[in-house]
């Protein structure tokens, strides 16, 4: 090992991601003299970012290397830590296809990157090209480890899991995090007041405990509080505001009916379930607050975000650098020093979650040192919870499946298996929604996913 880190960062032109995570880093004692390889396929983002990291290293006044790659060969050679955080196909086209074409079929969506059509259709163009990055990896840093944030998580992890078992990666998400905040800043607590266990796949995990610290080290259950809360209107609050239009109704009707409270947010959350997003039931759509097509909005916000962030650092603005509540400094620099931390990583199920499938990827606490990741086992979880996180591992080992065997029929599958598209669309509407898709995405989809181009009418 040597004296300082080298860290990969591939989907650097992601410049508000990548100042959060390598802010965190620079900022680590442990982590002085790190060499970070920023990677993208777009120059003009890539040099964004390479201005974005060289600015924090001198307004941190840390010894940092910054380097900047087109090939993600060059980065991977000798890294200590690969964080990958890309968008295979960007907003333009695929996630404009991913929305606009199921539109047509009268399905609607709010984020579609996880699970939906627009999520299954997100992992096989995606899924191949994390593949390529293992394949790199075995050959220029095999004792690597690697920090995946990509979406879609869950079968992502699979995947990687399935085809390079040899390979030591951890699935990250914030859901968890921001979860704790959103529900701490309703009950009017402080974050270092909670305590809390949690565990399912990503998205879908629930906190079987979420209990206050009392000052005589007692703790209090604060569920009551937070049925309540909801029962009398007052919860959630306008402070705890997901986004600028959602609120958190979708997940405290989810807690009132299930008796737990889910890691992601109302707006993901009301997508992957058949309860709150039907044709006709505007009144739901209203009630619950649900932002339809949020996520080509945030990336039109996003895309305007970077180039602001640009334009104002490179106008000399000041650069705040708060640390962010991601895991990824936590990881690199437990693994680095063997200074312990726990973190809730995203891990293939090796018996942490008794009543899901063995290889499906779990979301469990885990303990971080210099022997890596290690996942902790939580035994079972509620049945009722077990079976909605089920009815979402049915469909990511179906896309799973589609890559590993380069069966397209699977893709059909798992978009008939899926909770959402089963309630809206028939089986001949599924199959002309995914064959338009396939041929609309052609070359961004691996050869054996690509259909010739369609013209059907619905």
């Amino acid at each position: 090992m040597s004296k300082s880190p080298k860290i990969a960062f591939i989907g650097a032109g992601s410049t508000i991601f990548m100042k959060h995570i390598i802010s965190d880093v620079l900022q680590r004692d442990a982590m002085s003299g790190a060499h970070v390889a920023l990677v993208d396929i777009d120059p003009v983002r890539l040099a964004q970012s390479v201005k974005i990291a060289d600015r924090m290293v001198t307004t941190l006044d840390v010894p940092a290397k910054i380097t900047s790659h087109l090939k993600q060969r060059e980065a991977l050679d000798g890294a200590d830590f690969v964080i990958v955080t890309f968008q295979i196909g960007g907003y333009d086209p695929c996630t404009i296809t991913d929305f606009e074409i199921p539109k047509k079929f009268g399905l609607e969506q709010t984020i579609a990157d996880t699970l939906g059509i627009g999520g299954i259709m997100r992992g096989v163009r995606t899924v191949p090209h994390l593949w390529s990055i293992c394949d790199d990896m075995m050959d220029l840093c095999p004792e690597a480890t690697l920090l995946q944030y990509v979406n879609p998580m869950s079968i992502n992890i699979w995947a990687i899991t399935e085809k390079y078992p040899e390979i030591k990666v951890v699935g990250l998400c914030h859901s968890i995090q921001y979860t704790v905040k959103a529900l701490a800043t309703d009950l009017g607590l402080e974050e270092s007041e909670i305590r809390f266990d949690c565990s399912g796949i990503n998205h879908i995990a629930f906190f079987s405990k979420f209990e206050q610290i009392m000052e005589d080290g007692s703790y209090r259950d604060l569920y009551p509080a937070l049925q309540a809360g909801y029962a009398e209107g007052r919860f959630p609050t306008d402070e705890s505001m997901e986004s600028p239009r959602c609120k958190n109704f979708v997940r405290y009707e989810m807690m009132k009916r299930l008796g737990y409270f889910v890691t992601e947010s109302s707006e993901h959350f009301a997508e992957y379930v058949p309860w709150f997003i039907k044709k006709g039931r505007e009144d739901l759509i209203e009630k619950f607050q649900i932002s339809i097509d949020e996520y080509p909005k945030r990336c039109i916000e996003q895309a305007a975000g970077w180039d602001q962030q640009a334009k104002d650092l490179e106008g000399g603005a000041p650069m705040d650098l708060e640390p962010s509540n991601e895991f990824a400094s936590d990881i690199i620099e437990s693994i680095w020093t063997g200074k312990p931390s726990v973190i809730y990583g995203n891990v293939a199920n090796k018996g942490m979650i008794e009543n899901l499938p063995d290889g499906c990827a779990v979301e469990v606490a885990c303990l971080v040192d210099r022997n890596g990741v290690q996942p902790v086992a939580v035994g079972k979880v509620e049945p009722h919870l077990a079976a909605i996180m089920q009815s979402h591992v049915s469909v990511h080992g179906l896309v799973v499946d589609a890559l590993m065997t380069e069966n397209p029929d699977r893709i059909y599958h798992a978009a008939i298996m899926d909770p959402h598209t089963a309630a809206e669309l028939d089986l001949e509407q599924i199959e002309q929604m995914v064959n338009e898709m396939r041929a609309a995405h052609g070359e961004w989809l691996p050869k054996w996913a690509q259909l010739p181009a369609v013209s059907k009418e619905v």
